[in-house]
């Protein structure tokens, strides 16, 4: 079964939005809002504190592979943090609702990790990209990593076609890439994961100059000490925690779970931190 070639044909085309060019700043942030991307959160007040309150307790699905996790923090502190990181603060004591995300906030962090990435093109450096969240972010993480290619950095694909039994959840995946995106599989399908595992045997295959994830995926590439541009949502700290705690630099902020077309805004602003070709 063509598992890879079944989920691209599932994916919406990407349209003219993806060509890199100019847009005024804020048209890209209305985008972002009209896109999910930012505004108001996903996931609802009692969600984000569920899984904040599950990281403080050191649940291994909210860990995403990062020792020495959130300490010092507690769940006050964290959801401090994300309030922070998001660009909007998170009223502790809320009940109903959602989180904001500020879209100013997306766009300064999707710029920052293209100024980091035009540095590791200009350098040839050799990029990772990979995804928890296939269907969802794989085609912004595919778009980037075609333009970092172009201007000089080497995609790599380490481990991919290797398979393992997961006795926790009592099934095998295969890592597989979709492009240069790095990616679990049942054999069936991508699957949505927060485990590190792909990672750690990607990592063991080929140690990359930086990567590009989000989950476990980069959650064990900060712990092995490789330099890590991330992606995260509200509900799910721990990447923001590192980077709190120093352990990585780059973190975005946005709802990771919104139709693949609607993030070309952070395509974009990753773009022109590229300069003209």
């Amino acid at each position: 079964m063509d598992v890879i070639g079944a989920h691209a044909g599932r994916l919406p085309a990407l349209d003219e939005r993806w060509e890199p060019r100019p847009y005024p700043r804020e048209e890209l942030e209305r985008a972002l809002v009209a896109g999910g991307v930012a505004g108001p959160a996903g996931h609802p007040h009692h969600n984000v504190f569920g899984n904040i309150r599950k990281l403080v307790e050191h649940d291994p699905d909210k860990l995403f592979g990062l020792s020495n996790m959130p300490e010092p923090f507690g769940f006050d502190d964290i959801v401090r943090i994300v309030g922070e990181a998001s660009g909007v603060p998170i009223d502790a004591l809320a009940t109903e609702g959602s989180p904001d995300i500020d879209a100013g906030a997306v766009m300064d962090a999707c710029e920052r990790l293209g100024e980091r990435l035009a540095g590791a093109a200009r350098r040839r450096e050799r990029v990772l990209f990979a995804t928890g969240h296939p269907g969802d972010l794989d085609p912004l993480y595919g778009a980037i990593a075609d333009l970092a290619s172009a201007r000089g950095a080497a995609i790599v694909r380490p481990a991919d076609g290797e398979t393992w039994f997961d006795d926790h959840a009592g099934e095998g995946w295969t890592i597989a890439y979709h492009g240069a995106v790095g990616m679990v599989t049942d054999g069936e399908r991508p699957r949505h994961t927060h485990w590190p595992e792909a990672m750690r045997r990607m990592l063991a295959d080929e140690r990359p100059d930086l990567v590009i994830a989000d989950h476990g995926l980069a959650g064990a590439a900060i712990e092995a000490g490789v330099e890590t541009l991330s992606i995260a949502d509200v509900n799910d700290p721990a990447l923001i925690v590192a980077k709190a705690q120093g352990r990585t630099e780059i973190v975005v902020v946005l709802d990771d779970h919104v139709p693949p077309e609607n993030y070309w805004p952070c395509f974009q602003a990753v773009a022109g931190r590229f300069g003209p070709s």
